[in-house]
């Protein structure tokens, strides 16, 4: 079973890259090609993993005890684009 972490780190991954193809293809396409299917494909799923990085992004700050500057920089990564890598590097990689 995936532990509370790995969830988070695949879900800031995905959250991610749902951002990035909805930033640089989906919303360029609706709007030089007049074609807003693209935004509908991916808005949905962006919404839904863009809820579960915030849900889980708490529960894993409550479980790591970070302080609550870490725990914004984490949450504010969500809104810029490829911020979720940065923490996914910075924050979430697995201690050997």
């Amino acid at each position: 079973m995936l532990s509370l972490l790995n969830s988070f780190r695949i879900v800031a991954i995905l959250e991610g890259v749902s951002y990035i193809l909805l930033l640089f293809i989906a919303t360029p396409i609706k709007y030089l090609a007049d074609n807003p299917m693209f935004v509908k494909l991916l808005g949905m799923p962006h919404g839904v993993l863009f809820l579960a990085y915030i849900v889980l992004a708490i529960m894993v700050g409550l479980e790591l005890k970070w302080k609550t500057k870490t725990l914004l920089i984490v949450l504010l990564a969500s809104i810029i684009p490829f911020g979720t890598f940065y923490i996914e590097k910075k924050y979430l990689k697995p201690t050997k």
